[in-house]
């Protein structure tokens, strides 16, 4: 999530970090938020942890043998990513990136080796307001003073609006949390309703609040991009 710092200073090394929901896309610097309350994840399949010039910046699901889908603001330098462990630093197949493509908050990674896995399905429609969701990503598990998680996490949210923006003014959905909530490392990583991923982590504030761009307005561009 392209969460930036609001009111924390943030002295160690952070993996991909949200963006402040108020403050607007400014860079492409990679951003990472990390799931704060919530529980771990056994098995993910689908998901990706994604990583610039060796580090882990950010969180995402596949969605094809080549294509995963994570933040814009996640893109930067030579990415790799781990796909189908709950693990960041091993396990899973592990790929290059030979292309990518972004529209708003949302970015399209082109593998450059298939990976056969289970995918996650896309959703083409909003989640209900107060319908309580869930999120997932390798995020921070406290506010400031710690680090990405080691372990994939999830926490349930409950969906406030369907029609905020996210760090580049693209449609977002915003929550509040229930168990848990996103913050840095936690970018990219995805928002589920009813099995469907219906958001990808943008900005947040650390303490309740998320936004995730929406899958259903960029429903068309996933489609011409990657045919999914």
């Amino acid at each position: 999530m392209r969460i930036r710092l609001t009111l924390a200073t943030v002295a160690t090394a952070l993996v991909g970090v949200f963006v402040v929901p108020s403050a607007a896309a400014a860079s492409d610097a990679p951003v990472t938020p990390l799931i704060i309350g919530g529980g771990t994840v056994s098995s993910a399949p689908w998901a990706a942890a994604v990583f610039s010039n060796g580090s882990f910046t950010c969180s995402g699901t596949i969605i094809a043998s080549r294509w995963v889908l994570t933040a814009r603001h996640c893109v930067s330098g030579t990415m790799t990513v781990r796909v189908g462990s709950v693990n960041r630093t091993s396990g899973g197949v592990t790929s290059g990136v030979s292309s990518y493509s972004t529209r708003y908050d949302l970015a399209l990674l082109q593998l450059s080796t298939a990976i056969s896995t289970s995918y996650v399905t896309l959703s083409s429609a909003y989640p209900p307001v107060n319908s309580t969701n869930s999120i997932y990503g390798w995020g921070m598990t406290c506010y400031e003073g710690c680090g990405a998680s080691t372990t994939l996490k999830t926490a349930n949210v409950r969906v406030t609006s369907t029609n905020v923006t996210d760090a580049y003014g693209g449609r977002a959905i915003r929550s509040t949390r229930i168990n848990g909530n996103a913050w840095r490392g936690d970018s990219g990583g995805p928002e589920f309703y009813n099995g469907a991923q219906v958001g990808v982590a943008s900005t947040a504030d650390g303490v309740n609040i998320q936004n995730y761009g929406s899958v259903a307005y960029n429903r068309s561009w996933i489609t011409s991009v990657s045919g999914v």
